[in-house]
């Protein structure tokens, strides 16, 4: 029997839905283990996992007072909550040494004071905030190459280096900052260039399959490009660093999110 819910993210759900969950489990366990029913979530200890700076529910057309009354603080379960806070960044110390360390320190903390509201103008709206010199990437001669240099300095000769390679990264804005990226650094690396096209089609199995083809060409679908969906090209080298993106095998580390090497 489980005695443990977690619940990632919980800023970010409607108070409703934790409140429908403790009915519900009122109801479940007062039948079958005998509670009373008085209990939150009939007795079961819940984990709530979150930040309440990060995003809070979206309401459609709400108002400030709306969306902070559809918050869990907001509901008559927050008084039966107990508050931890976390202090310490586990996944920054597991991996930095001690001066790598104390500068992302530095950043962490220069990004909480933001967050808080301490930086830049107190009214509200726009405000403009002057980022340190030290997190800023060394101009060189476009942004793609200052910022690929910057973050692989001397790429060619570590490219084979597994610990290199998994210690780095370039989170973009957009799908084509990404391709801009990918292509500057397969463009580096010195094996042959492969591609690979996808064979997109619309679905057969709906009863106006027909009318979907016509609509949804081929062509149509090769050229859709947007966040979540593969693109129709697919450029490899031997050595280029990839991300798998489905659970494959888990017992082996295949994984969504895994990061291997082209050989």
């Amino acid at each position: 029997m489980t005695k443990l819910i977690i619940w990632d993210e919980a800023p970010m759900t409607n108070k409703y839905c934790y409140e429908a969950l403790d009915r519900t489990m009122r109801d479940i366990l007062r039948h079958s283990y005998g509670c009373d029913g008085s209990k939150p979530f009939g007795g079961k200890t819940i984990v709530f996992g979150g930040d309440f700076i990060q995003i809070l529910p979206v309401i459609p057309k709400g108002s400030r007072q709306d969306i902070v009354q559809a918050t869990l603080n907001s509901s008559f379960i927050w008084p039966f909550c107990k508050v931890l806070r976390l202090t310490k960044n586990m996944r920054v110390r597991s991996g930095s040494d001690d001066l790598n360390f104390a500068y992302i320190q530095r950043f962490i903390d220069w990004i909480l004071k933001i967050w808080d509201g301490v930086l830049g103008d107190n009214e509200d709206g726009e405000s403009y905030i002057d980022i340190p010199e030290e997190f800023l990437v060394p101009w060189i001669s476009d942004p793609v190459t200052s910022t690929v240099q910057s973050t692989y300095p001397d790429f060619l000769a570590q490219c084979t280096s597994s610990s290199y390679l998994m210690s780095r990264a370039i989170l973009a804005p957009t799908v084509d900052e990404v391709d801009k990226v990918n292509d500057y650094m397969l463009e580096q690396l010195p094996s042959e260039m492969k591609t690979y096209y996808s064979s997109d089609s619309a679905s057969l199995s709906d009863s106006d399959s027909s009318l979907l083809q016509e609509i949804h060409s081929p062509e149509f679908l090769n050229g859709i490009k947007c966040s979540g969906v593969p693109s129709h090209e697919l450029k490899l080298k031997v050595g280029a660093p990839v991300m798998l993106m489905r659970n494959l095998d888990q017992s082996l580390g295949l994984c969504n999110g895994t990061r291997l090497l082209v050989t």
